[in-house]
């Protein structure tokens, strides 16, 4: 899957969402600002992993809120290993 939503706005918005549901499967909470970062980050890190895991093509609007809090999650869980915090 690519995120390709077309268009600043619904980058925001993959992003806010992405963000925000990443916080809540793993408790954390990073703020509107933070979310959004986090979000927009996880978009390029799942559509990455997916690429290599040769799952190409897109599902629109809600296959790239899928595919950004997939990559978010795996951005918290990261985070929280570098920084010695517990996972999950």
């Amino acid at each position: 899957m690519t995120l390709n939503p077309g268009g600043i706005i619904a980058w925001i918005l993959v992003g806010l969402m992405a963000g925000w549901l990443a916080g809540k499967v793993t408790g954390s909470s990073q703020g509107l600002a933070g979310n959004l970062i986090l979000g927009l980050i996880g978009a390029f890190v799942g559509g990455f992993v997916f690429g290599l895991l040769g799952v190409h093509g897109s599902a629109g609007f809600l296959g790239s809120v899928v595919v950004a809090t997939i990559g978010a999650i795996i951005v918290v869980a990261i985070g929280r290993i570098l920084s010695g915090k517990r996972v999950g």
